[in-house]
């Protein structure tokens, strides 16, 4: 596997390491080893020097590993890499050659800590006396003071990244929605996701059968492989099987739609709950609106109870594109054991030398529409379907949030008691799961494979699919205690 972007490429590396030696057993022996295998040096290849390169590697180590890395605890999702974290050594606000050296001198005027000055060239800031507050930049007519924020706290749409004493990015936990786009969007790879890759390989190898199961995202992250060559090639890493999480959106969809129905008959508005970060967007920044929640299970806790009845006694992988899923776990009761990225099951492909284009096809768990999920509009899609399925002619309306910004602005509105729509369908990452921090393939040539893979799959219907050909009467289908 070879990444366009150097820090993914890294990482995935290290995840790979960290597999291979898992699986035979010798981890802790060859944690030393490993740094010099990636950077053998004698030249960096990226940063300043090979010591500060193998440094950052070996905090990847630890963050493969499960363990905590400086100002992590235990519950926490993402964290910061401090050797990797450049500090972003850049002034957020700067004149540019736009300015005019006008009379009115708003900037200035505008500027509570007396930052700005006016030199013969035009206005300049002071970095040592600027607190980033933007009022200059507003009052300027000319526009000629740019803002360039950092990317990770741009790419945060709750505000959960902040600066420690040294300008390292630091993380905010109790407003980190867990939704991963630090992550994806800082350059240096700096922020990243605890990994439980030690100990799903560590069970594989133990006596207890695991399953694992894996998002509808899943089609287009690894080339054309369908759903089906995609389980026989996860047996091959040692699981007793796999199964799509497709399936249980149809006993999502099922439930949910019951739900949706029972709203709309108490004029009550509701919001989707498969969005692990959505719902801890709710949660920390909208607490008013957690009644609205549904208490439908997600397709993940679905599928796992719908397993676990099947396999007592067994453990289950959720595998998926999803940081935030990591958190869902620790709060739903019932649900998967661990949770893995496609980053993660990658390398452990690689590791195990399995090639899943090799595989032959199988039959799909999940109906097309269970499959939509994956997309933005896919939950309210197919909740609408089945409700039209089953004749349901009361009329409502839904808001579907394309991305935390989205979502974000939803809930504002929604909270004030403005929002006209019945139902809201939330998706932190812009155009759905497809898009999670933890994929592996560029959005371009996803959608071009799973465009071809979803014309070829089966259209069978959803209440078929959980009614006849699989049953799921004797799940627990919501997430109350």
């Amino acid at each position: 596997m070879q990444y366009d972007n150097d820090a993914k490429q890294l990482k995935y590396e290290v995840l790979t390491q960290v597999a291979k030696y898992a699986y035979e057993g010798t981890l802790e022996e060859n944690l030393d080893k490993i740094p010099y295998d990636i950077i053998p040096g004698p030249l960096p290849a990226f940063r300043c020097c090979i010591y500060r390169e193998r440094e950052i590697i070996r905090e990847r180590l630890v963050s493969a590993r499960g363990k905590n890395l400086p100002g992590q605890s235990d519950g926490d999702i993402v964290a910061v890499l401090p050797a990797a974290c450049e500090g972003c050594p850049i002034s957020r606000f700067t004149v540019t050659d736009n300015c005019q050296h006008c009379l009115a001198k708003k900037c200035q005027n505008a500027c509570p800590f007396g930052a700005i000055s006016i030199t013969p060239k035009g206005a300049y800031i002071d970095p040592t006396k600027c607190k980033e507050c933007g009022r200059c930049a507003t009052a300027c007519p000319y526009n000629a003071i740019s803002d360039t924020m950092r990317p990770c706290i741009r790419a945060c749409p709750v505000k959960a990244i902040t600066k420690d004493e040294y300008q390292r990015a630091a993380i905010d936990y109790a407003r980190c929605i867990n939704c991963g786009a630090c992550t994806k969007n800082c350059p240096f790879g700096a922020i990243t996701d605890r990994s439980s890759i030690v100990d799903v390989i560590n069970d594989i190898r133990g006596d207890t059968p695991v399953y694992a199961v894996f998002a509808p995202a899943i089609e287009g992250h690894f080339g054309l492989a369908n759903g089906g060559m995609l389980k026989s090639a996860i047996k091959k890493l040692g699981f007793a099987g796999a199964f799509e999480v497709s399936l249980g959106a149809d006993a999502t969809t099922y439930h949910e739609a019951h739900e949706l129905k029972e709203a709309l008959e108490n004029k009550s508005k509701m919001t989707t709950s498969c969005c692990p970060a959505f719902v801890e967007m709710i949660e920390k920044h909208f607490p008013k609106l957690i009644p609205l929640i549904s208490s439908t299970g997600s397709p993940m806790t679905l599928v796992v109870r719908y397993i676990k009845s099947e396999h007592p006694g067994c453990k289950v992988v959720f595998v998926g594109p999803c940081i935030a899923k990591k958190i869902e776990i620790q709060k739903i009761q019932d649900t998967a054991d661990y949770v893995m990225t496609f980053e993660e099951l990658q390398a452990m492909f690689t590791a195990k030398e399995v090639n899943v284009l090799d595989e032959a096809e199988n039959e799909q768990d999940g109906s097309l529409a269970g499959k939509g999920y994956a997309q933005s509009g896919g939950v309210s899609g197919a909740v609408s379907a089945l409700l039209e399925e089953e004749g349901f002619d009361t009329p409502f309306t839904c808001v579907k949030c394309n991305g935390a910004a989205e979502c974000k602005k939803t809930l504002m509105i929604l909270n004030s008691g403005r929002l006209p729509e019945d139902f809201v369908e939330g998706m932190a990452c812009e155009g759905g799961c497809i898009a999670g921090p933890g994929g592996v393939e560029e959005m371009q040539k996803l959608l071009k494979n799973r465009s071809k893979l979803m014309a070829a799959a089966d259209k069978r219907g959803i209440t078929e699919n959980i009614k006849q050909i699989h049953d799921f009467s004797k799940i627990k289908m919501d997430t109350n205690p």
